[in-house]
This record gives C-alpha cells, structure tokens and sequence, in this order.
C-alpha cells in the first residue's frame, strides 16, 4: 500500500509542475487539484477522475470566489 501511495504522490507531483505557483488562488487551485487528484487516484474512490477533470473542477468552483482571477496552468498538458 505504501508503494501505490509513493507512486501516486509521485504522479500528482509531477501533474503540479504543470500548475505554476503564483497568488493566493493560484495556490488554492495547487491545493484543490492535490487532494482532489489524490483521492481520484485511490483505488477507493468510487469518484474517477482525469487530470483534466480535476483541474476544470478545482477552477470552476474557485471561479465563484475569484470571478476575474485568471488561474495558469499548461494547457497542452490538460488535453
């Protein structure tokens, strides 16, 4: 079980450099997509997401806070 955790760790990290730091909702958006990722990833969940799922769903419900932040990610990535 620590080895498939290590493994998805690794993967959502990777996903995160696809995400870049920047202010406050930009990393609320790192934070959402981390956990969010995290769980789609467990063999757990009954919720299965994509990378690009998550992404759009993080930035969707941030949108109602943040209406006119323009959140950044590697959109060829998020194909």
């Amino acid at each position: 079980m620590f080895l498939k955790i290590r493994g998805m760790r690794k993967k959502v990290l990777e996903e995160l450099e696809h995400i870049p730091k920047g202010p406050f909702p930009q990393g609320e958006l790192r934070a959402y997509y981390w956990g969010m990722r995290m769980h789609s990833l467990s063999d757990k969940s009954a919720d299965k997401k994509t990378a690009k799922e998550v992404l759009r769903d993080g930035i969707s419900l941030l949108k109602k806070d943040y209406p006119d932040f323009e959140f950044k990610y590697d959109v060829e990535f998020f194909i």
